[in-house]
């Protein structure tokens, strides 16, 4: 596991409360693999809160993620819906956890909310 993946774990209790806003409980297990080893990260969320921890536990949802991949998505260069959609990782459970955990990665670098795009279009306009 790379030092951003490890990083990006050990910031996610602090990071809840300002992602977690919405009524989301419930567990969600990240199964990473190399290929030849897999491990497996355990997050209990509830509204502005979450608890990390590893090891194969029961949980409510479970996604599969190559550990690349993951390095790539907890540094802005990939898109976790994407990367689903592409087969790049998969997912069973409870789809609401993934939508809510997804809000955790990095946007792309250089990416702008579209709002401010706008705003700024419309001063330069006049």
């Amino acid at each position: 596991m790379t030092e951003a993946t490890k990083q990006f774990f050990a910031t996610l209790p602090a990071r809840a409360p300002h992602v977690l806003r919405g009524p989301v409980t419930g567990t969600l297990r990240i199964d990473l693999s190399d290929g030849h080893r897999t491990e497996h990260w355990v997050l209990r969320m509830r509204p502005g809160a979450i608890e990390v921890g590893q090891g194969p536990a029961e949980a409510d949802s479970i996604w599969y993620c190559g550990v690349d991949l993951f390095d790539r998505l907890v540094t802005g260069r990939a898109q976790a819906l994407a990367a689903l959609f592409r087969n790049e990782s998969t997912f069973t459970g409870n789809v609401v956890l993934f939508l809510a955990f997804r809000r955790f990665f990095p946007p792309a670098p250089g990416t702008q909310d579209p709002r401010k795009v706008a705003r700024e279009q419309v001063r330069q306009a006049r």
